[in-house]
Protein backbone atom coordinates (compact mmCIF):
# COMPACT_ATOMS: atom_id res chain seq x y z
CA UNK A 1 0.00 0.00 0.00
CA UNK A 2 2.95 2.35 0.89
CA UNK A 3 4.90 1.62 -2.52
CA UNK A 4 1.56 2.32 -3.98
CA UNK A 5 1.73 5.69 -3.13
CA UNK A 6 -2.21 6.04 -3.55
CA UNK A 7 -2.89 5.57 -0.15
CA UNK A 8 -2.75 6.98 3.05
CA UNK A 9 -0.71 5.53 6.14
CA UNK A 10 -1.95 1.90 6.48
CA UNK A 11 -3.63 0.89 9.98
CA UNK A 12 -3.84 -2.85 11.24
CA UNK A 13 -5.91 -4.20 13.44
CA UNK A 14 -5.73 -7.60 14.97
CA UNK A 15 -8.26 -9.89 16.81
CA UNK A 16 -7.62 -12.66 18.84
CA UNK A 17 -9.93 -15.65 19.59
CA UNK A 18 -10.17 -18.90 20.41
CA UNK A 19 -12.67 -21.44 19.67
CA UNK A 20 -13.24 -24.72 21.10
CA UNK A 21 -13.79 -27.82 19.07
CA UNK A 22 -15.61 -31.31 19.51
CA UNK A 23 -14.14 -34.28 18.43
CA UNK A 24 -17.27 -34.71 15.98
CA UNK A 25 -16.42 -30.71 15.09
CA UNK A 26 -12.63 -31.27 14.04
CA UNK A 27 -13.17 -34.16 12.30
CA UNK A 28 -16.15 -32.55 10.32
CA UNK A 29 -13.92 -30.05 8.83
CA UNK A 30 -10.58 -31.87 8.07
CA UNK A 31 -11.59 -33.26 5.06
CA UNK A 32 -12.79 -29.27 3.95
CA UNK A 33 -8.82 -28.67 3.44
CA UNK A 34 -7.26 -27.96 0.14
CA UNK A 35 -4.89 -30.88 0.83
CA UNK A 36 -7.63 -33.27 1.40
CA UNK A 37 -8.59 -34.58 -2.25
CA UNK A 38 -5.03 -35.52 -2.56
CA UNK A 39 -4.49 -38.17 -0.09
CA UNK A 40 -5.51 -41.97 -0.70
CA UNK A 41 -8.53 -42.96 0.50
CA UNK A 42 -7.16 -45.33 3.05
CA UNK A 43 -4.69 -42.83 3.88
CA UNK A 44 -7.80 -39.66 5.06
CA UNK A 45 -9.67 -43.14 7.12
CA UNK A 46 -6.15 -43.64 8.76
CA UNK A 47 -5.94 -39.89 9.48
CA UNK A 48 -9.42 -38.94 10.99
CA UNK A 49 -8.62 -42.25 13.34
CA UNK A 50 -5.95 -41.09 14.68
CA UNK A 51 -7.04 -37.42 15.25
CA UNK A 52 -10.13 -39.45 16.72
CA UNK A 53 -8.10 -41.08 19.13
CA UNK A 54 -6.36 -37.96 20.17
CA UNK A 55 -9.17 -35.70 21.08
CA UNK A 56 -10.94 -38.43 22.76
CA UNK A 57 -7.83 -38.77 24.85
CA UNK A 58 -8.02 -35.03 25.09
CA UNK A 59 -11.43 -35.71 26.72
CA UNK A 60 -13.24 -35.10 23.90
CA UNK A 61 -12.44 -31.50 23.23
CA UNK A 62 -9.79 -28.91 22.78
CA UNK A 63 -9.10 -25.22 21.81
CA UNK A 64 -7.40 -23.25 18.83
CA UNK A 65 -6.11 -19.91 19.07
CA UNK A 66 -6.78 -17.38 16.31
CA UNK A 67 -5.80 -14.32 15.20
CA UNK A 68 -7.06 -12.61 12.38
CA UNK A 69 -5.97 -9.37 11.14
CA UNK A 70 -6.82 -6.71 9.08
CA UNK A 71 -5.07 -3.98 6.80
CA UNK A 72 -6.91 -1.10 5.92
CA UNK A 73 -6.20 2.54 4.28
CA UNK A 74 -7.74 5.29 2.91
CA UNK A 75 -7.50 6.14 -0.87
CA UNK A 76 -5.46 8.96 -0.81
CA UNK A 77 -6.84 12.06 -2.90
CA UNK A 78 -6.40 13.25 -6.42
CA UNK A 79 -4.02 16.05 -6.55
Amino acid sequence: MREADAFGEPEQWRFDWDRRYTRDEWLDQVPTSAFWAQIPVAGQREILAGFGAAIDAADGSFTVQYATVAVTAARASAA
